[in-house]
């Protein structure tokens, strides 16, 4: 099966293009968010392919994976046929349902009303990665099903010699509330932390936080980011509003404790036997700076952590998740 696919999330991609199929990347000249191609900061298999997108109209496609709104019109586009209509398309939400400055034409809408845009559509199944966002996203005509994250397990790596917490947020100064920005100087008075992630290395100074309660790591390489996250002594997952952070799920993987706010689908992934989940700041804190002292606590933690990851988000899993779904749309 060739299946065409833009890189948008690359932890999730990372585990998609390890399927079975052969999946078409589409690139651009700039490699701009239109067409990457493939990640140079993670590892995908040589079936994961880069197509120049002015050469996808002589390309077989047998489905596509949609990630974003306007890749309806750019596969129509670039393909020559109607993602849904003359191709078999799916459509995989991210993430929760938010009304943001650019969708002011839109009808005012609270979360729990959200419309998604394909509602008025039966042709484009819509993929959701967590069953907090099939519960709030109204998604009308369009058939719905849940395929939950499966990582590439990158192994049990804990050593947890340094007494600090890692966080890792990718545009955290943009991103702001939703991602718990804002709350990270109140965590770092606790405990420190190091943040890794895409545009980091301004957020102390912008944050006022002291240099040397808040280490930024920009950009790094998957497996390094993993070496180093596994180093920690404590993962804290700040996001206020979001799907299900892979982050999350691939600290527990390499062994870490997980302190976390207990919100979105992060109540269902973190068992009480492998961290702190609260809705309360200053416990999260301390609950951070608790395990931050207590190597052997946290090292008792994150085995827990790291079995629960591993037997819901392995990656076996999804990937037949991932051929049932596609098979079936392709019949």
């Amino acid at each position: 099966m060739r299946v065409l696919m833009w890189q948008v999330h690359g932890s999730w991609a990372t585990s998609f293009v390890h399927g079975g199929q052969t999946t078409l990347v589409p690139v651009v000249p700039d490699r701009g968010p239109d067409g990457k191609g493939r990640p140079e900061t993670f590892t995908w298999p040589d079936r994961a392919v880069e197509v120049p997108f002015d050469r996808l109209r002589d390309e077989h496609v047998d489905a596509v994976v949609l990630q974003r709104p306007r890749e309806l019109e750019l596969a129509e586009r670039w393909l020559g046929r109607r993602p849904g209509r003359d191709v078999p398309a799916v459509y995989v939400e991210h993430d929760t349902p938010r009304r943001t400055a650019s969708d002011a034409s839109l009808p005012e809408e609270v979360v729990p009303d959200s419309r998604h845009f394909l509602h008025d559509r039966s042709d484009i199944p819509v993929v959701h990665v967590t069953h907090f966002n099939d519960l709030f996203w109204n998604c009308g005509r369009a058939p719905t099903t849940v395929i939950e994250h499966g990582i590439v397990d990158p192994g049990y790596r804990f050593k947890g010699d340094m007494p600090r917490a890692g966080v890792v947020v990718n545009d955290p100064l943009k991103r702001g509330r939703v991602t718990g920005t804002d709350l990270l100087p109140r965590i770092a008075r606790a405990v420190p932390l190091d943040l890794f992630g895409m545009r980091v290395t301004d957020v102390p100074r912008r944050l006022g936080v002291p240099p040397e309660a808040l280490w930024t790591f920009e950009d790094l390489p998957q497996e390094r980011m993993h070496d180093e996250l596994a180093r920690r002594r404590v993962y804290v997952h700040p996001f206020r509003w979001t799907s299900l952070g892979l982050s999350l799920i691939e600290a527990m993987m390499l062994g870490l404790p997980v302190v976390a706010l207990a919100t979105t689908e992060a109540i269902e992934a973190v068992p009480p036997e492998a961290g702190v989940l609260t809705t309360r700041v200053d416990t999260l804190a301390q609950a951070a700076r608790s395990l931050a002292g207590d190597p052997a606590h946290a090292r008792q933690l994150g085995k827990e952590g790291r079995a629960a990851a591993a037997q819901r988000y392995n990656l076996s899993r999804f990937l037949r998740d991932w051929e049932r779904l596609l098979t079936e749309v392709t019949r």
